[in-house]
């Protein structure tokens, strides 16, 4: 997991910052976030422009959990319960007698400010934003200096596993799976984006951070470095820079400027990912293959050399037009230029078009679902 050592100055973000600095010094006393529910419902700028369909927005409805049931969910944590490890910690499978519900336990590393403020902002973020493409947090625990983060348990691991780490006997991915992913994906981010007040920009999107659920159902997951976006006439934030190695939109990492487009950057790197199966990097390759982007690029200019980018275990499985509408919203995706990106509602239409279309391998034929054309997309919007 390559962190980079990759904020705003609005009123909504200044405030959002106070609580998080108030949560911090008083989580050493108490619960972090029974300290602060009052002023988190009256005041909490994460509201949902849908709020009509997601219930009361500002309502913070994760339980809490003692660590001491949460050790008994995972058998004192034990190894074989250990599902994999993270940024800031480790993830278990538990089961919770409680609610009777198998979940994914994340224990956070003890390791100071940065952690707990990773702790505080995931659950703020996934307490007050809820969408099918977003992890469900089912609750969280803060005994003593214990932090930990109970999330609904999704059966299939993570897109990672299915596309890098691919175990004896799994299932390979074919294209319209594929297709479901990133559309799905793009659903999820689209929501922080568009539908999110002020909008969140993701800042860490992977294929380790979408998880699956069954039927290959994808999820956004790990919200710790999420940031409030700009707000009014600002066009970006600034933070240091914080992500994963391969996935950061260039203007981000060397400027620390901050916008909407660098989540399209990151989500365009693993649109590549899902069609050519290659990883962000990987130094495994030769020098002018370890970068996908740098890869990519100059194939991106010869349409004949598409079929090229397509992952060798899809066996040729794949609908031709289809590749090269998904390649060419990927490269629109991770333009140099963050302005000449795509905004994220356009790469959600192209993509659920695409996943609308599914191709029969028996008879490399593909058959439609709906009748919207694919509208290519725009470039306007920060």
């Amino acid at each position: 997991m390559g962190w980079i050592p990759c904020s705003g100055n609005s009123n909504t973000k200044k405030k959002l910052k106070k609580k998080l600095e108030k949560m911090e010094v008083q989580s050493s006393l108490v619960d972090p976030i029974k300290a602060t529910p009052g002023k988190l419902k009256r005041n909490s700028s994460m509201n949902s422009k849908d709020s009509s369909r997601n219930g009361n927005p500002d309502h913070i409805a994760a339980q809490t959990f003692s660590f001491r049931e949460l050790a008994t969910a995972t058998r004192n944590f034990r190894a074989e319960c250990l599902l994999g490890e993270g940024g800031f910690g480790r993830v278990y499978k538990g089961r919770l007698e409680s609610i009777n519900q198998i979940v994914a336990i994340k224990q956070l590393d003890r390791n100071g400010l940065q952690g707990n403020r990773e702790f505080l902002v995931e659950v703020l973020m996934l307490s007050l934003l809820h969408h099918p493409n977003l992890v469900n947090l089912i609750g969280y625990c803060a005994d003593g200096d214990q932090r930990l983060l109970v999330y609904e348990f999704m059966s299939l691991g993570s897109l990672e596993d299915h596309l890098h780490d691919i175990s004896p006997g799994k299932k390979q991915l074919d294209w319209n799976i594929r297709m479901k992913i990133a559309a799905g994906a793009a659903r999820g981010l689209e929501y922080l984006h568009d539908k999110a007040n002020p909008p969140v920009i993701y800042r860490d999107l992977k294929c380790s951070n979408i998880l699956l659920g069954e039927g290959y159902h994808p999820k956004l997951s790990d919200f710790g470095l999420a940031k409030l976006g700009p707000v009014g006439e600002n066009t970006h934030v600034s933070t240091r820079v914080m992500g994963t190695y391969g996935y950061c939109a260039p203007e981000y990492a060397m400027t620390g400027q901050l916008t909407l487009k660098s989540d399209v950057y990151s989500f365009g790197v693993v649109l590549l990912e899902i069609i050519t199966g290659r990883k962000a990097i990987d130094n495994s390759r030769s020098a002018g293959e370890q970068n996908l982007v740098a890869w990519a690029r100059p194939l991106f200019k010869d349409r004949r050399k598409f079929s090229q980018m397509a992952d060798p275990m899809l066996q040729g499985q794949y609908p031709s037009r289809g590749l090269y509408q998904a390649l060419a919203v990927a490269a629109m995706c991770v333009q140099e230029q963050a302005n000449m990106r795509p905004v994220i509602a356009d790469v959600v239409t192209a993509l659920s078009y695409l996943a609308s279309q599914k191709y029969d391998p028996s008879t490399q034929t593909v058959q439609s679902s709906r009748h919207a054309p694919g509208t290519p997309p725009r470039t306007k919007r920060g």
